[in-house]
């Protein structure tokens, strides 16, 4: 890893020349300017947001704009180290590993359990490292202050398929098939016991505006829900409410890509 300083709100390290276990990067053509770093859900991979490296190319993220989607430890490359179960640990990792590329301006994408990934490395930025983010953009999560924790982990792994099931996000050819079933499960565990073990806390403001995102059929997450990261959010909060259930992401790609590329712009 290229180490170097750049003295952006706080000492930090540059990104030119490294490379990150922690990171799938879909560089732009030409310089980087911005980063925009996306935090998958429970049971999800960088490769959930695969499709999104196309955008710059396609114009309809703004050039300059470096794609960063995060690689939770066990699964696809990272298969064979173990899963973290835990929100506040995984921040830990993510925080850190992002130090290289605070280099350039900074967005939080996270969706479901990623938003709240995304809340507490936003936190250890600020208070650890005294980076602010452009943007934390929160998709499909309930705040802080009023997650509920479902113990949905401690049931088996009968009762945790059902339920991965029952809201989607992870291709069912996985689960159907015993072998890749098997290799799925461990990181499924562990994300089902970080999301039923981070309760409510108080609602620690972030210095950075943030952005909800949710599709409004969404069986878990209401609209008032994400209304209350306005709490956390005293730079300014912004709603957009799209059609489409618990991974409206999906069907609503373009849509939400040209949400993000009107704050990333």
């Amino acid at each position: 890893m290229n180490h170097g300083f750049l003295a952006r709100g706080g000492e930090q390290t540059m990104a030119v020349g490294v490379d990150s276990r922690w990171f799938r990067r879909y560089a732009p053509v030409g310089e980087v300017r911005r980063r925009l770093v996306c935090l998958p859900h429970a049971g999800g991979s960088a490769g959930f947001f695969h499709s999104w490296g196309r955008a710059v190319a396609e114009g309809v993220l703004p050039a300059g704009v470096e794609l960063l989607t995060t690689r939770y430890p066990g699964r696809q490359e990272r298969l064979e180290e173990p899963a973290i179960d835990s929100i506040e640990r995984l921040a830990d990792e993510v925080s850190a590993a992002l130090l290289p590329f605070a280099d350039t301006p900074l967005t939080l994408f996270g969706h479901s359990m990623g938003a709240s990934v995304g809340y507490e490395v936003a936190l250890r930025l600020e208070s650890r490292h005294g980076i602010r983010l452009d943007a934390l953009v929160v998709s499909a999560r309930k705040a802080p202050h009023q997650v509920t924790p479902k113990d949905t982990y401690r049931h088996g792994d009968r009762a945790l398929l059902a339920e991965v099931h029952r809201i989607g996000g992870t291709e069912s050819a996985l689960l159907d098939d015993a072998e890749l079933r098997e290799l799925v499960l461990p990181a499924l565990r562990a994300d089902f016991k970080a999301v039923g073990t981070y309760g409510p806390r108080t609602p620690i403001p972030v210095s950075c505006p943030v952005v909800g995102l949710i599709g409004d059929r969404d069986p878990r997450v209401t609209v008032a829900d994400l209304r209350a990261w306005a709490a956390v959010a005293p730079a300014g909060f912004d709603l957009t409410v799209l059609p489409g259930d618990h991974f409206y992401l999906v069907q609503q790609r373009e849509a939400v890509l040209h949400a993000l590329a009107a704050h990333l712009g």
